[in-house]
């Protein structure tokens, strides 16, 4: 393997069909505010807003999972137990 068919072509070419996505990646980015100065200030502020809203839902959903086991688990253990007594049937007397 040769040093073109690395690059994907003759070198220069290489060089300006870069610098031209580049230019382009870069006007765009400057569109929404994103400058190489604040770039990783971006990425950070946005790493730390995803992290908080998932670790926000979680704690909503463990807030509304024990408010409802609060009713719904003694129910349960008050049917099971319940359910676990021996039916008695007719004619038989207890022990």
């Amino acid at each position: 393997m040769n040093f073109r068919d690395f690059l994907g072509g003759h070198p220069i070419t290489v060089i300006l069909r870069l610098a031209i996505i580049s230019l382009l990646v870069g006007i765009v980015l400057s569109i929404f505010g994103i400058t190489p100065g604040n770039f990783f200030y971006v990425i950070d502020n946005f790493i730390r807003l995803m992290y908080d809203l998932g670790f926000g839902t979680i704690e909503w959903i463990l807030q509304y999972l024990a408010v409802g086991a609060m009713l719904v688990v003694p129910i349960w253990l008050l049917m099971r137990l319940l359910r676990s007594r021996p039916a008695r049937q007719e004619g038989q007397r207890d022990e």
